[in-house]
């Protein structure tokens, strides 16, 4: 399967965050989620084991308390339920990988 990108609808998810679910099965999913300069994503909890790619920004990543900043190039896991979150210092885009797929995001 391939999936063209300009082909995806954008989801607003307020506060200057915005999700394009990608390629996908039940078992992978690949995400782009795009921050303005100061959008949060909050601190949260899944079930899913997720890696993240930063395309472009910076961003301060809280990944199970661990503090840093990272920038384009850099990536982090997060192992299944560690709680994890992002604040934007510089407006840009990760891509996540989830396994298995996000259902939520499908809905």
């Amino acid at each position: 399967m391939i999936v063209f990108g300009r082909d995806i609808k954008e989801a607003d998810l307020g506060g200057g965050v915005r999700r394009k679910v990608l390629a996908h099965d039940e078992s992978i999913m690949t995400v782009e989620v795009s921050f303005d300069t100061g959008a949060v994503g909050a601190v949260h909890t899944h079930p899913h084991s997720q890696i993240s790619y930063c395309v472009s920004g910076s961003f301060r990543a809280d990944i199970g308390g661990e503090v840093k900043i990272i920038s384009v190039g850099d990536s982090y896991v997060v192992e299944p339920n560690l709680p994890h979150g992002v604040v934007c210092l510089s407006a840009g885009t990760l891509v996540d990988v989830f396994a298995p797929a996000r259902e939520d995001f499908l809905k």
